[in-house]
């Protein structure tokens, strides 16, 4: 297996950041070189250095797009916490539904939900689990739910709606199980009619949020952990920018936007905290 150098680390450290927002200190050495050495014999390297001048020359990209879903955590689960989904079963969605219903000409309501990190899919399809749950008859209403992750293969996952045995049980209620999935041999596929409600595709999130509309939530979740202040600062600024005025950003447990993005105040329900707009 190649080692990587100090003056490697901090090359591959930058190429990665630069290429995905993803920042990796130098405590990261042995996740570099346990994630990135297979990629390296396949392009046959002989240093990570290599690595890095053959992914430059790549006018295909392929080799970043590796480098991309190698270093993509991809750590996920349905209904990851629980908290958040009560509260948009319990709350967020009612008070929009509400809220729509009242101001919309259109026979349908229309409801406009992000996963601004979705990446194998079992977020958003959660949401869709719990909006199912929740309306019942969704002819009423104008869903879009949109699923965006960095890592080629989690979209590709994501947009099969395909599961093995170890993910489908992780976090996954039996009644949900066989109410919203069928086996396939050793894969469980989501059903037709979650599976139409949402549409996933490829996204930077250091890139500008030209073209993607405005949206009633924001799930944000676990993923600006692996930035750095700055690019922090950026992201949430320009979540607010597409927020709908009476909108809902929703991130992680253990995260805060504290010094981060004074546009967004903190809001508690029950156990949830959640963010709107000032």
């Amino acid at each position: 297996m190649l080692k990587i150098s100090p003056e490697e680390l901090k090359l591959i450290s930058k190429y990665i950041h630069e290429i995905s927002g993803i920042y990796l200190d130098e405590n990261k050495k042995y996740l570099l070189e346990t994630r990135l050495n297979t990629i390296a014999e396949e392009q046959r390297c002989t240093s990570f250095q290599d690595l890095y001048k053959k992914a430059k020359a790549d006018a295909s990209k392929a080799i970043e797009r590796k480098l991309i879903d190698a270093i993509s955590t991809n750590e996920t689960l349905f209904f990851r916490d629980t908290s958040p989904f009560q509260l948009l079963q319990h709350k967020i969605f009612p008070e929009l539904i509400d809220a729509r219903s009242s101001k919309t000409e259109s026979p349908k309501t229309p409801l406009k939900i992000w996963s601004a990190a979705s990446s194998t899919g079992q977020e958003l399809y959660s949401v869709a689990i719990v909006l199912q749950e929740l309306l019942g008859d969704l002819s009423k209403y104008a869903i879009k739910l949109l699923g965006t992750d960095i890592s080629d293969a989690a979209v590709s996952q994501a947009s099969s709606g395909r599961y093995n045995k170890f993910e489908i049980e992780r976090g996954l209620a039996r009644d949900k199980l066989t109410k919203y999935f069928t086996p396939a041999g050793q894969i469980w596929k989501i059903s037709d009619q979650i599976r139409a409600m949402a549409n996933f595709r490829k996204f930077n999130l250091m890139q500008p949020f030209t073209g993607l509309g405005k949206f009633d939530v924001v799930l944000c979740r676990n993923v600006a952990i692996y930035f750095t202040l700055e690019d922090r600062k950026k992201l949430f600024n320009k979540i607010a920018d597409i927020l709908e005025p009476d909108g809902y950003l929703i991130i992680g447990s253990t995260e805060s936007l504290t010094g981060i993005c004074p546009r967004f105040i903190p809001k508690r329900h029950l156990r949830s905290i959640f963010y709107q707009l000032q």
